[in-house]
């Protein structure tokens, strides 16, 4: 059965309690608000497949073959002022959506807590756009996704790299209707620390959260809150807010996070979508300072779908070595900061606004 001795080990998946024949494995949260697998050993059938399908344990091999690279814009700029990038993620949400198709992403709850959910209407896309830096409540969505693409409709599933991992494990087989995409990550904070940020900054009061809000005249993307009685709490550029600097300094991501098994050349995506850092070294010319996405494709699923795409952007064909080189994180795991258990200390001692005034700041 599965068992977490080293939690660097777990990505929290889901992929081990969605394919438990008995439902014996449970996910519950551990002091510092990551979700762990547990099983009710009273009723496992030690049937082991928990442990085979393990997206980390059973770890597929880098074949280290370069992704085709681009640098892309949605020609439609009022989509793009609504996405984290270049809004490249809405025209494969429109095209799956357009074909009958279901779309998995993150989405805030009523609360604003972040929880893996699907749509299937394009009305519904904004809940899936956008940057949201916690680590997503994952719930029966793998299950969901097999049961849409068992019926036959056209899938596309967007997450993190090991939620990728985790599905593609999770299903046992490659689906034709199937396409995933996943991100550059940085890492994934946690959702205990954000669900006290969210109570610090209004908690039910809270009307619109955006971790990369833009305006029509900024460069810059802003973290921003509106509360229902008007107010408005905006940090621009976003690393200004605490909350966002405590993420970008690995105080609050999850232990995996820091040895990721998933920063690999060669990814179980189709493709993947980043922000292109460093588009002013590589192809100036496309970067009009509201967003750029880089392109990376992995697979013939991936390329097919960028090629049907293509009128709908303007695009440029890069080097890979290129495309990556400001974006170290799509192969490297992030640092653990030497302060991360202290943190976490605190944050189980101490009023949250005293955790932000000792955390929330310092240099990036």
């Amino acid at each position: 059965m599965i068992e977490i001795r080293d939690k660097k080990l777990c990505s929290g998946c889901t992929a081990c309690a969605s394919i438990c024949p008995v439902n014996c494995i449970s996910m519950e949260r551990d002091e510092e608000g990551f979700l762990y697998p547990v099983v009710d050993k009273s009723r496992c059938i030690g049937c082991g497949l928990c442990e085979r399908i393990c997206p980390i344990l059973n770890k597929k091999k880098d074949e280290k073959i370069a992704p085709k690279a681009y640098a892309a814009i949605n020609n439609d700029l009022s989509v793009r002022m609504n996405s984290s990038s270049g809004g490249v993620f809405s025209l494969l949400a429109d095209y799956i959506l357009d074909n009958g198709g279901v779309v998995f992403g993150a989405s805030f709850d009523e609360k604003f807590n972040v929880r893996h959910t699907y749509i299937e209407r394009k009305e519904d896309l904004q809940k899936l756009r956008v940057s949201k830096y916690v680590q997503s409540y994952m719930g029966n969505s793998f299950k969901k996704a097999k049961e849409f693409l068992e019926s036959g409709r056209l899938v596309l599933f967007t997450g993190t790299g090991c939620q990728i991992g985790g599905l593609k494990s999770y299903l046992r087989k490659d689906y034709d209707n199937l396409i995933t995409q996943d991100l550059i990550c940085h890492g994934v904070p946690s959702p205990l620390v954000w669900e006290k940020y969210v109570a610090y900054r209004g908690g039910e009061n809270c009307e619109e959260i955006s971790f990369r809000k833009k305006f029509a005249d900024e460069t810059k993307t802003c973290f921003y809150i509106k509360l229902k009685n008007g107010k408005e709490y905006a940090k621009l550029p976003n690393s200004r807010d605490p909350m966002v600097r405590m993420f970008l300094l690995n105080k609050c991501s999850r232990p995996s996070c820091h040895a990721c098994a998933f920063k690999t050349i060669t990814r179980q995506s189709d493709i993947t979508l980043a922000d292109f850092w460093g588009i002013n070294t590589v192809y100036p010319k496309i970067n009009d300072g509201k967003g750029v996405s880089l392109i990376l494709i992995h697979s013939d699923k991936g390329k097919k779908l960028f090629d049907v795409l293509r009128d709908k952007m303007a695009y440029k064909e890069v080097k890979f070595k290129d495309a990556v080189r400001h974006n170290k994180m799509y192969y490297k795991s992030a640092l653990k900061n030497p302060i991360r258990k202290k943190f976490f200390k605190d944050l189980s001692r101490l009023p949250f606004d005293k955790v932000i005034k000792k955390y929330g700041w310092g240099l990036l």
